[in-house]
């Protein structure tokens, strides 16, 4: 017999096998030796009181053997000789799990990649850490795996209505991933163990049958009568497919400024920016765990934080929280600095590390006292080479982060060197004169992040982190959340893709060219590896239909 059980356990009796299968037995009010297994069916953890407790929906078998979780099967056909194949550009999440779909049904994929492989970008992105020298088309943000593969891995996602989670979750587990994603309440892969992810799932399409292109940057497209055919890479190369899925990433402007340049319609998309803020990770585990030092629980994970806070009818809040993290680069170009963070799966290093964001509007953009101040304006344009009149046009959001990230990479006095302030002392307009040690590898430099940032951003950040301090305040009269122990740096810009490329709601095409689909993260329709592997899903299961009316008589 299988029967669902529901536990509060502590910390140290939630990783006791024997302590869970007598729990069972006494629930179900048989012997210990009567319990053949579990399987794990939820796993969360409730820190809200003063001793945190794990919470765990279990499976149990009574008196029956124990068999494994039940998986989602997953079967791939030879599509080397495919009738219909499809250009893929890009191969982050919505590019790779595109192409597995589009396997399943029997249509072969062709994924063009600008970066390199998960391998030689590691190499890049050494050195640019410690050189300070970036490769345009290899880095955090470019690559096989996107964005995702070098900057964490979480898998939680709120988009739970667009798509299966769960069937994008097994597919992680059936490439590689460890089981536990499917029923952590916040499943997380870790960067570590990513790439190989990444790598295998490469193999099962070149395996196959579709063809994996790394180095092989989009430069042109072909329109003919409104319809895509094809598309041009650097190389000279012209490759010819039935339909061209756009997967390229929130970062990759030149793709904005090549369908800006065909008249393709684009609009304007609010994202948001901020800084990433970094404390000590054992001062987070005694704020959000009520313990201090030797009497926090070794059993539990290092803990997390989600912050959210109305500053003058605007949202400010905690973004891509990294516990036991790392702050990175994830810059694309020379002359520009954007800061994200990571961790490793077991979440391990002495420092956690979060965005803290401010949601920008259109509105925004527009001279006077909620926007841009005169002197900002007159900055825009020495330091863009653009005039204002830009940021009133489709890519106006994306000139207003381009100028941010300028800016700061010129506070930091260059070599991808980033301006920090301790957080007491960015909330007081001080300069600090020391900063705390971080863990952004190519250094912090102390700076006035007021001269960086926006003064409409900075201004509601300083309110938005005071009310954080009240909200996770110390234990006894200790440092909390608001502490100069914490340091902040910038800037944390690509939240979110700051142009969305317009689609048909039912057909998933571009509003005007036939056979385009925009898709994942970059084109709007995503906000993290879990929704935007599923917007790939779903545009690949569109033409699958698309191409299977076309060939019925």
């Amino acid at each position: 017999m299988q029967k669902t059980f529901h536990f509060k356990l502590l910390p140290s009796e939630a990783l006791n096998d024997s302590l869970i299968k007598s729990q069972i037995a006494q629930s179900a009010g048989v012997s210990p030796e009567d319990i053949s297994g579990y399987n794990i069916l939820k796993k969360s953890i409730d820190a809200r009181g003063r001793q945190p407790w794990i919470n765990l929906s279990l499976s149990g078998f009574i008196n029956e053997p124990w068999l494994k979780r039940a998986r989602i099967p997953f079967h791939y056909r030879d599509v080397s000789h495919s009738n219909n194949a499809v250009i893929i550009i890009g191969a982050g999440p919505a590019g790779l799990f595109a192409a597995l779909r589009l396997i399943e049904v029997g249509i072969k994929p062709i994924i063009l990649e600008r970066g390199k492989d998960v391998r030689a970008r590691r190499r890049d992105l050494a050195t640019l850490n410690k050189d300070g020298i970036i490769n345009p088309e290899s880095n955090y943000c470019f690559g096989e795996g996107g964005a995702g593969t070098y900057s964490d891995g979480k898998l939680y996602t709120r988009s739970t209505k667009r798509g299966d989670v769960n069937r994008i979750l097994n597919l992680f587990v059936h490439f590689g991933a460890d089981e536990n994603i499917l029923y952590e309440s916040h499943p997380h892969i870790g960067t570590n163990k990513l790439p190989g992810i990444i790598t295998t799932i490469r193999k099962q399409i070149t395996e196959a049958g579709g063809d994996f292109l790394f180095e092989k940057k989009v430069t042109d497209i072909i329109i003919e009568n409104s319809k895509i055919t094809g598309v041009k890479t650097v190389d000279k190369n012209v490759f010819k497919a039935d339909a061209v899925i756009l997967a390229t990433g929130h970062s990759a402007r030149d793709i904005f400024h090549l369908l800006d340049a065909h008249k393709i319609k684009l609009e304007s998309k609010p994202f948001a920016m901020g800084v990433r803020v970094e404390h000590p990770q054992e001062l987070i585990n005694s704020i959000q765990y009520h313990c201090e030092g030797e009497t926090c629980d070794p059993f539990l994970a290092p803990a997390s934080y989600n912050l959210v806070q109305q500053v003058n009818g605007t949202g400010v809040f905690s973004f891509c929280m990294c516990p036991g993290g790392i702050i990175a680069p994830a810059s694309t170009n020379d002359g520009e600095i954007v800061v994200n963070g990571w961790s490793p799966s077991k979440r391990n290093n002495p420092y956690a590390n979060s965005g803290i964001v401010v949601q920008i509007q259109n509105d925004d953009l527009l001279p006077g006292n909620k926007g841009l101040l005169a002197k900002e304006l007159k900055d825009f344009e020495e330091i863009t080479g653009s005039p204002i009149k830009v940021l009133e046009t489709s890519l106006g959001m994306m000139y207003f982060q381009q100028y941010v990230e300028r800016k700061t990479y010129n506070a930091g006095g260059g070599k991808f060197v980033a301006p920090a302030q301790r957080l007491v002392d960015f909330c007081d307009d001080k300069i600090s004169s020391t900063l705390p040690p971080c863990s952004y590898i190519p250094g912090t430099r102390t700076a006035s992040l007021k001269d960086v940032l926006p003064s409409f951003i900075h201004k509601k950040l300083q309110l938005a982190f005071r009310e954080f301090g009240k909200k996770m305040p110390g234990r006894h009269g200790s440092k909390g959340y608001f502490t100069n122990e914490a340091v902040v740096v910038a800037v944390e810009s690509r939240t979110s893709s700051p142009v969305r490329i317009p689609r048909d709601p039912e057909s998933l095409e571009h509003i005007q060219i036939k056979s385009l689909y925009p898709c994942g993260e970059g084109a709007g329709y995503a906000g993290g590896i879990v929704s935007a592997a599923m917007d790939g899903e779903r545009v690949a299961d569109k033409i699958a239909l698309l191409l299977k009316k076309q060939e019925t008589p």
